[in-house]
């Protein structure tokens, strides 16, 4: 075998004893994952937006964001339910690059895969304990879920990763919305799949042990755009996109139909300031028509506290050195806009 055996890492029940969370906490966690099923199960008319930066690279400047994001939130709250992004773990495409907090908890900085399993805990931790808010990561390696499972409001499952089946029938034993993003290659079936896959029980390996999963029926899709086979960037959240969505749900029989629009990627051709129009452009759908109404649930933006992105190194505080954010008085004004236009 061509690998190098460097440790044994800890299994996440000892870093949970490690670094527990409060009887406090994990009520907060508790009532905020029961509020989000709501908006999924229909029950809750509010929009989720799942906010913040395209990686978490820096563990100062994404609480200064999501500090800033609670004290918005305030203003919002009756319409709007934030989620804010702290996203640990970043897949690559061709697997070279910077992979996330949880391989290098500095970026400038070798691997160190314990370091980076604190630190990610720590990281959502400070985030619940100084500003109240439980937040989504991407569900990138299915084995390593549990050392954050305890503390996590929404878990996403993406566009590289949602035809692996190991992805599919860990995020069927989860208890809080998961969503799955539409492939690469835009083919709408795959993601269906996926859902279907997610909302059924299970039996399988996971960590080594035979389990078996209840289904996830607050499992729905992510639409993020995709790439076609001239490498082209196109988007899926126009009009005749949405409706063709709420056509394939209805055929397909499964449990609380939604879709959260991501507004960056394919969706945006990676041009960040795109944003903005397109959440526009989506709500207006939903106001023209109301199947689509019911399924948006909500939109996921990259956002962060300067525009734009730089590379690692050039050390500017709160810009992404991943794919580009929108900057954060940009990102107050969409989120006050989004408000207005509900």
């Amino acid at each position: 075998m061509n690998m190098i055996f460097e440790r044994k890492l800890p299994i996440p029940k000892e870093v949970k004893e490690q670094y527990p969370l409060s009887p406090e906490l994990s009520r907060i966690v508790t009532d905020r994952a029961t509020e989000i099923k709501k908006i999924f199960e229909g029950k809750s008319q509010k929009l989720a937006l799942i906010i913040g930066p395209c990686s978490a690279d820096n563990e100062d400047s994404v609480i200064d964001y999501i500090t800033r994001l609670r004290k918005l939130s305030d203003k919002v709250e009756d319409k709007i339910f934030i989620i804010p992004r702290i996203y640990t773990n970043k897949p690559r495409t061709t697997g070279d690059g910077y992979k996330g907090m949880l391989h290098q908890p500095d970026p400038n900085e070798k691997s160190d895969m314990y370091k980076g399993i604190v630190s990610i805990r720590n990281l959502h931790m400070r985030a619940l304990t100084e500003t109240g808010f439980s937040c989504a990561d991407e569900m990138l390696y299915p084995e390593n879920h549990r050392y954050l499972n305890d503390i996590l409001a929404y878990v996403a499952v993406g566009a590289r990763s949602v035809e692996n089946q190991q992805h599919r029938l860990t995020a069927s034993g989860l208890d809080v919305p998961v969503g799955m993003k539409n492939p690469t290659s835009g083919d709408v079936s795959v993601m269906m799949n996926s859902i279907t896959a997610a909302q059924h029980k299970h039996t399988f390996i996971y960590r080594g042990w035979e389990v078996h999963s209840q289904g996830n029926p607050w499992t729905h899709a992510i639409l993020r755009g995709y790439v076609n086979k001239h490498g082209q960037s196109l988007p899926n959240y126009h009009y005749e996109d949405l409706l063709h969505l709420c056509e394939t749900y209805t055929d397909s029989g499964l449990q609380n139909p939604g879709v959260i629009i991501d507004t960056n990627h394919a969706n945006s051709g990676k041009k960040y300031l795109e944003q903005v129009r397109i959440t526009k452009e989506v709500l207006h759908s939903c106001r023209h028509n109301t199947d689509i109404k019911k399924l948006v649930k909500g939109f996921m933006i990259e956002s962060y506290i300067e525009d734009g992105a730089q590379k690692i190194g050039e050390c500017i505080y709160g810009k992404s050195i991943t794919d580009p954010c929108l900057g954060w008085e940009k990102t107050e004004r969409l989120i006050l806009d989004i408000a207005d236009l509900i």
